[in-house]
């Protein structure tokens, strides 16, 4: 397949890239933005790959996007490119709207113009996967079923509910003009190359720094967390094999409480990387929470594990301690962010 994915520096999106490169012959045109959390080195040896095109562009810009679809000629789009901090849609939400609901608005209009004009045969393999999140379905009490498939809409937060908009232009571009689409929900993802705001690598870094370590309230909100290499995985699934029309949960059934996932790594670092000063968990500060935080998120994987005869591979521990290892082994990567543009910004208890 030819795949004009969006956002393909980023977190989720580079591991979908390094998956296709090593395991697929998919050819990929990278559209990425290039925004604060982008990283070239994110995609490692992929990269490089002939069969890997990045071109600098904002999904805003319609005239880059037709011009995009019409000289690649992509049999799918993978739309990952979004604004995906909460805490950065609290302090300036004008941002999510514009990339989450603008951009998105774009892609599908660069997309249906595009599809339009494809023979029928093409017209029908064509795919418009669009990558979002659980969050959109609002929060769960403790006792609440996962989210699943058929969960009503209830986002809480400028982040949930400009990526809830998104994902209900995708389905009107289908039921209104027949573009073939797919929307997958996920879980919280984790793993290498994670930028450093988001709470596990928050937490891993300022513990090998001795920085004090922020968990909101009492940390006692919970996620479901999902390796992002069993992400990616599961997304490429998704675009080869999807229904059109279809929506698909992903996630690994391995729900944390917040504080549960700190004392986890204060843990599995006091082993990897032993401090001087004793026992991590002296580090754990917390903070005053932030408003509106969800309490709890699930999701249900059934019907998306059978549909794709897809399970992840890692439960939590595992996946963490190899997150661990790559951030240990990694160390001028984030050291870099840390002191330099990213210098100064707020380092908030993600999740």
């Amino acid at each position: 397949m030819k795949i004009l994915l969006t956002g393909g520096c980023g977190f989720i999106g580079s591991a979908v890239i390094r998956r296709a490169m090593a395991a697929t012959s998919h050819e990929i045109l990278n559209i990425d933005k290039m925004t604060y959390a982008a990283s070239e080195a994110a995609l490692d040896t992929a990269g490089a790959n002939a069969r890997h095109t990045l071109l600098r562009a904002d999904i805003c810009d319609a005239p880059a996007m037709t011009a995009a679809f019409q000289k690649f000629q992509p049999d799918a789009v993978m739309h990952l490119a979004a604004e995906s901090h909460v805490d950065r849609s609290i302090d300036g939400p004008a941002a999510f709207i514009q990339t989450n609901l603008v951009g998105t608005f774009v892609l599908l209009e660069a997309a249906r113009a595009y599809w339009s004009t494809l023979p029928d045969s093409k017209k029908q393999q064509f795919r418009f996967h669009h990558i979002s999140t659980d969050e959109v379905f609002g929060a769960l009490d403790l006792t609440d079923p996962p989210f699943t498939e058929t969960t009503p809409y209830d986002p809480r937060s400028p982040y949930s509910a400009s990526k809830a908009g998104s994902d209900h232009l995708v389905r009107a571009w289908h039921h209104t003009y027949g573009l073939p689409v797919i929307v997958s929900n996920t879980t919280n993802n984790y793993g290498p190359w994670q930028f450093p705001e988001k709470l596990i690598p928050l937490i891993i870094l300022n513990a090998l720094e001795e920085k004090p370590l922020p968990v909101y309230g009492e940390g006692q909100n919970m996620r479901d967390w999902l390796y992002v290499e069993d992400h990616a995985e599961a997304l490429l699934k998704v675009v080869e094999t999807g229904v059109p029309g279809a929506t698909y949960c992903i996630g690994a059934r391995q729900p944390r409480k917040n504080l549960d996932v700190v004392k986890t790594i204060c843990a599995l670092l006091d082993l990897k990387h032993p401090s001087p000063h004793g026992p991590r968990e002296r580090l754990i500060t917390f903070v005053r929470d932030r408003p509106g935080h969800d309490f709890r998120y699930e999701i249900d994987p059934s019907a998306a594990e059978s549909a794709l005869g897809w399970q992840a591979a890692h439960d939590f521990e595992r996946g963490l301690a190899a997150t661990i290892d790559w951030y240990l082994a990694n160390q001028s990567w984030w050291q870099a962010i840390r002191a330099g543009k990213y210098s100064g910004q707020r380092l908030g208890a993600a999740a």
